[in-house]
């Protein structure tokens, strides 16, 4: 990790993509819910607050290194998922 400033700016960009996207394809998609939109919006904002605070404030007792590299990789798997519901819209 370079440093909290380049990986909350990196979580920035990533979760902007990804609402971009959300929207896009709520537009442009086939037979789109709207519901369905809203929600999946809902949940790369809630998303992006929560991986930014989490970076902010890191968990007591747990050595840095190990609690940035599961932040990632957790942050991964939830940008993944958010993925499959853009591909799925």
């Amino acid at each position: 990790m370079a440093n909290k400033r380049s990986l909350k700016k990196a979580i920035n960009q990533i979760c902007e993509e990804l609402f971009t996207e959300g929207v896009a394809a709520s537009l442009y998609g086939n037979e789109v819910s709207k519901e369905n939109t809203e929600a999946l919006l809902v949940a790369v904002v809630k998303t992006q607050r929560n991986f930014i605070s989490r970076v902010s404030h890191p968990e007591p007792g747990i050595k840095a290194s190990a609690y940035y590299k599961d932040l990632r990789e957790k942050f991964a798997a939830q940008v993944s998922e958010i993925v499959d519901q853009i591909n799925n819209l």
